[in-house]
């Protein structure tokens, strides 16, 4: 179940980051948030990177500040135009996640923020294995999304929110074991490290290097 304020989300972008940024001071403000999911990884300038649904370039400015090659993808041409006018270092490409328009082993890094708590399982499933194919041998994919909190008060943040602005998918999504997922599809060496109460997980996943 969603409300009005989700369709607000869509159609005001700077309500919706507003929320996110409130949320974000849970793990140290939205500086610290948007490179969660790059702690502790080594990230050199030649490195190709992709940042998977980069929606208008939250974390996308980030990445460019690491290497200068970044290319943002998303399905919305809205986002991609404002991703473009945010982030004008980085590359951009539309097109969907479960199909993507790039080559075999092309890219150092794949990161996602948020953006796959709102896909159907048969969605995820088949974004993981365009993830894994895209993916040089040894590269690694980074997530930072939704899980299920450990803690009661964050529980009932998480919950609120999903209430409000989220669908059933979001529900879904944190019942998922993207650990068992990423096995299953062929990562090696997963791992989920939890924040915010168990409210964020950060994925790291590797592709083996044969």
């Amino acid at each position: 179940m969603a409300t009005i304020l989700r369709e607000w989300s869509y159609r005001y972008p700077w309500f919706y980051d507003g929320v996110i940024r409130l949320a974000a001071l849970t793990v140290g403000g939205e500086i610290k948030f948007r490179q969660l999911a790059l702690d502790g990884l080594e990230i050199t300038p030649d490195l190709h990177l992709l940042d998977l649904r980069c929606g208008d370039g939250q974390a996308t400015r980030f990445l460019v500040t690491r290497s200068a090659h970044v290319i943002g993808f998303d399905a919305s041409p809205i986002a991609i135009e404002r991703a473009n006018q945010n982030v004008p270092e980085a590359k951009y490409v539309r097109g969907w996640a479960e199909a993507m328009p790039f080559e075999d082993q092309q890219f150092d890094l794949v990161h996602v923020s948020l953006g796959l708590h709102e896909m159907r399982p048969v969605q995820l499933w088949r974004i993981l294995q365009e993830v894994h194919r895209v993916l040089k041998p040894g590269g690694v994919f980074t997530l930072i999304d939704f899980y299920i909190p450990v803690n009661w008060l964050y529980s009932l943040g998480l919950n609120l929110f999903l209430l409000l602005f989220e669908t059933e998918t979001a529900w879904q999504f944190i019942k998922t074991d993207l650990l068992d997922l990423s096995a299953r599809v062929g990562f090696q060496e997963a791992e989920r490290t939890l924040y915010a109460g168990g409210s964020l997980q950060v994925v790291h996943a590797r592709k083996g290097t044969q």
